[in-house]
């Protein structure tokens, strides 16, 4: 379906249409919330919040094909399938503010509670 059709669709029903797969992934994923509270760990800026998101993501069975759906669309920034995707692209290491630690700092943080422990 072409884009023009997508905003026509749009625009006299309502509603968006929504790609099978990506319906697929909104159901089956561990982030799925309808009250979106998980949201803000997977566009925050905040290196925990990253890595909340990032462990949430390791157990999810649609991981893949979340990864994949955003690489396609080419999401601007965020956690995707557990990895950190800007402007469509994985990166390893996403830079935050201000000047970088001279050692890297790896951290393994709990999925429920957030708390970060050092590797």
């Amino acid at each position: 379906m072409s884009a023009a059709m997508c905003l026509s669709e749009t625009l006299l029903t309502g509603r968006a249409r929504v790609d099978p797969v990506d319906a697929l992934i909104a159901r089956s994923a561990r982030c799925s919330d309808p009250r979106s509270t998980y949201a803000p760990l997977f566009f925050s800026e905040n290196p925990l919040d990253a890595a909340r998101a990032k462990a949430i993501c390791a157990r999810c069975t649609v991981r893949e094909q979340c990864l994949s759906r955003a690489l396609e669309r080419g999401e601007p920034y965020g956690v995707w399938g557990g990895e950190f995707v800007v402007d469509g692209h994985i990166v390893n290491i996403r830079r935050t503010r201000g000047r970088p630690p001279k050692k890297p700092i790896l951290m393994v943080v709990d999925e429920v509670t957030g708390v970060a422990s050092v590797a």
